[in-house]
């Protein structure tokens, strides 16, 4: 199954023995040699060549929150990689583009698709079960959200954060066959942009226990997100 992390509601630890675990912060750095990790912290799996972990474990009532640029990845690696519950927005858009993009424009039953996607969410979100869920960027409510069950189920909100360039995030998007426009897009590297700079200094959004840092090698990488008892 190759390199594992596995993430605990209070903890985040290498099972791989060897497996190195760069931190931002030195301090952070001594504490991995001595064992588990406290409850904020960063991963960067990011420039390892491919030697980045297949599998991600995280705690059976934890949350997952997966964000990047759109095009970035994050809907192929979720269909490939989780194993349990997901919420994709992406899979409730496709569900009404075949039933009703081939006589309606998208700019009129989108409204509907978002609210089909925050009702299912909030159905699985009251399952207890660890869900890993797409995040567009932009929509910091739903991070908080996610957060606040997080906290009230006993189980800890994790970021994941695909960081591509926008140049391999528009290619992307031409091979899915579907962008979004220019201003969209902006807004979406701006928001992305100030995350990634903050959790590349240990600031992590509102709630959150831990960030994992991806490249698209680092994402390829991984086959497998599971949550574990």
């Amino acid at each position: 199954m190759g390199r594992t992390i596995t993430v605990n509601r209070t903890s985040a630890y290498a099972t791989t023995p060897g497996l190195a675990l760069p931190e931002r912060r030195p301090a952070a750095r001594a504490r991995e040699a001595c064992g588990p990790f406290p409850a904020t912290v960063v991963r960067d799996l990011r420039e390892r060549s491919g030697r980045s972990p297949g599998r991600l474990s995280f705690g059976s009532h934890d949350l997952v929150v997966v964000t990047g640029l759109p095009g970035s990845g994050k809907s192929t690696l979720m269909r490939r990689a989780v194993r349990g519950p997901r919420i994709d927005s992406q899979d409730t858009r496709d569900r009404f583009d075949a039933r009703l993009a081939r006589v309606l424009p998208y700019a009129v039953y989108r409204p509907l698709v978002r609210i089909a996607h925050y009702a299912g969410l909030h159905r699985a979100l009251r399952s207890g079960a660890g869900i890993v869920v797409h995040d567009c960027g932009t929509q910091t409510w739903v991070r908080d959200w996610l957060a606040r069950e997080a906290r009230r189920r006993g189980g800890t909100l994790h970021l994941l954060l695909l960081d591509v360039t926008p140049h391999q995030a528009r290619d992307g998007q031409r091979e899915r066959g579907r962008g979004v426009s220019r201003y969209a897009f902006t807004r979406h590297r701006a928001a992305t942009s100030r995350l990634l700079r903050a959790v590349e200094k240990g600031r992590l959004p509102p709630g959150c226990g831990s960030a994992v840092l991806l490249d698209r090698e680092a994402a390829d990488v991984l086959t497998r997100i599971d949550f574990v008892r």
